[in-house]
């Protein structure tokens, strides 16, 4: 059985003021809001670096970690998130990191870049609640859409059947087909929906196209 398909909005965000901001734009018509963590190191660009707040709001986060020590970032924002997930590529032991987000009670994903391959984690997917697949190169807001990931988002869902694969970037009108063809059933979407006219519109618009 297909895991259910939804859309989750990705916020970037420098201070409290943005980060809620974009909340308010979106909690209307989302159940679920991506937080994007960057350090500047492990991609050039910062985001949600800062002690944020987000108890006020009734929606589910997941935090997506961009950054260099995911379990020091994790050991302190925990309870912020229902979700954490967490690059491969900056996991020096992936079993205590799942182990301990799992003890906390939250879900735990691993996030893969374009260059990194599914065989990697093969190894984990047993474990873990979800594998996010950048189907761009990470760190900013509307960065171009590499066709060549669809190849590896076919290769997840055939290793395991179940599991939730979230695809992040570059996710738009012309390209969620095309990755839920390929499998995926998580479809994060950042400046598509974030700097659209009509945000409703976006979200609806790319719901009906995955129905």
């Amino acid at each position: 059985m297909r895991n259910k398909n939804i859309i989750i909005p990705a916020i970037i965000a420098k201070t409290q003021k943005e980060l809620d901001d974009s909340l308010s734009k979106v909690e209307e018509y989302s159940e679920l809001v991506q937080l994007d963590i960057l350090d500047g190191t492990f991609v050039p660009n910062r985001s949600l670096d800062f002690d944020f707040d987000v108890s006020n709001s009734n929606l589910m986060f997941e935090a997506h970690l961009m950054i260099n020590n995911p379990l020091k970032w994790i050991e302190n924002n925990w309870r912020k998130v229902n979700t954490i997930i967490v690059h491969f590529e900056s996991c020096e032991n992936p079993k205590d990191i799942i182990h301990y987000v799992k003890k906390k009670g939250k879900k735990i994903g691993f996030a893969l870049t374009p260059e990194t391959p599914v065989k990697t984690v093969k190894d984990y997917l047993d474990e873990i609640d979800q594998l996010l697949i950048m189907t761009v190169n990470p760190g900013f807001y509307g960065s171009k859409f590499l066709p060549e990931t669809i190849e590896k988002i076919c290769e997840a869902r055939k290793l395991k059947q179940d599991l939730n694969i979230e695809v992040d970037g570059g996710v738009t009108s012309e390209t969620i087909k095309l990755v839920h063809d390929a499998g995926a059933n998580m479809f994060v979407s950042g400046s598509y929906i974030l700097k659209s006219d009509n945000i409703k519109e976006s979200i609806e618009k790319l719901k009906k196209l995955i129905q």
